[in-house]
């Protein structure tokens, strides 16, 4: 601590950087896959990845493995179409690759490939640099597991980072969605690579709570991006409100992926302010549960994410990029 004191006092001493003209260079190269047609907390995540700097956006991959709103059967092609629209109101449209998941089922031993499958393989594969590469997940785990019976090489040269699996408690519950969604993707993913996974299950995705009147009065005042995401969230809760009743509150459970990467700290960079257990990864049975592995490799699970600096850095980035306007 003593020497990094020292450095910071003689880089001090030389220049005075102001708060508006911090210099934030990335972190990670990131790849970003989820059903952005879907349920709308991944167009949240997305919004706010696209506003944080520390991580380089390599490839964004619109998947298609849960139904879209309104129903289409071309889900893949509704995400893309959705990302494009939201990077058109945020004024980057055109900044990123925007490239396609499959709508085809995969099996264990069968990948679904597509073009988001291919940038995963040929971005792991780069040699021209050492910014680590992940891999964020929202939704199913089929593209990135797609890539991997692909082209095995790419299990050390990147990390998956995953929304999904159920609670490791031992309650048993519902099967959770995203787990679900593609049971052999998890199934290989867990039980046949050797890829490095940090995990958001269910019971900690869902602390990503946000209330109805918080978007309103401070979401959607920010701008057409702020307004947008807002009216995308509270029209999905109506919509299924006949079917899960009404509510105050809203999971946008794929934001920990910007938690995680994009915003820890400068000491010794790590989430810190979000809690996690090393444990061995589970077997994923044929019906999507949890099977307990002693040669499991080692996984990072979260336990519990600081949803204040989550929600507090996505707003406020809503405000500077409308300020910048």
């Amino acid at each position: 601590m003593k020497k990094i004191l020292i450095a910071l006092m003689a880089v001090l001493s030389v220049s005075f950087v102001t708060a508006q003209d911090n210099p934030v260079k990335p972190r990670y190269r990131v790849i970003l896959d989820n059903d952005y047609a879907g349920d709308p907390d991944g167009l949240v995540q997305l919004a706010h990845q696209l506003m944080s700097p520390s991580t380089e956006i390599r490839a964004i991959i619109g998947s298609g493995d849960i139904p879209s709103f309104p129903p289409t059967p071309d889900p893949c092609g509704a995400a893309v179409d959705e990302i494009n629209k939201l990077m058109t109101l945020m004024g980057i449209q055109d900044k990123y690759p925007v490239l396609r998941g499959s709508n085809e089922k995969m099996t264990t031993e069968s990948p679904a490939d597509c073009e988001g499958a291919r940038a995963i393989i040929k971005e792991a594969l780069r040699t021209d640099t050492k910014v680590p590469l992940l891999v964020l997940c929202g939704g199913s785990l089929k593209t990135v597991a797609s890539a991997w019976l692909i082209e095995p090489a790419i299990a050390d040269k990147l990390t998956v980072i995953w929304i999904g699996g159920q609670e490791y408690d031992g309650s048993v519950g519902t099967k959770e969605t995203n787990l679900n969604l593609s049971i052999a993707a998890a199934e290989v993913i867990f039980n046949k690579s050797t890829i490095p996974l940090w995990q958001i299950p269910r019971d900690v995705y869902r602390q990503a709570m946000m209330s109805t009147a918080e978007m309103k009065t401070r979401v959607a005042v920010t701008g057409k991006a702020g307004s947008y995401l807002t009216n995308k969230v509270l029209g999905f809760v109506n919509l299924i409100a006949p079917v899960l009743g009404t509510a105050e509150t809203y999971v946008l459970g794929d934001s920990p992926l910007v938690l995680l990467t994009a915003l820890q700290t400068c000491f010794q960079p790590d989430p810190s302010s979000s809690f996690s257990v090393i444990r061995k990864a589970p077997k994923i049975t044929g019906d999507g549960k949890y099977e307990d592995n002693p040669e499991g490799r080692p996984i990072r699970v979260f336990t519990q994410i600081d949803s204040r600096l989550m929600f507090e850095d996505f707003i406020a980035k809503l405000v500077l990029l409308n300020s910048s306007k």
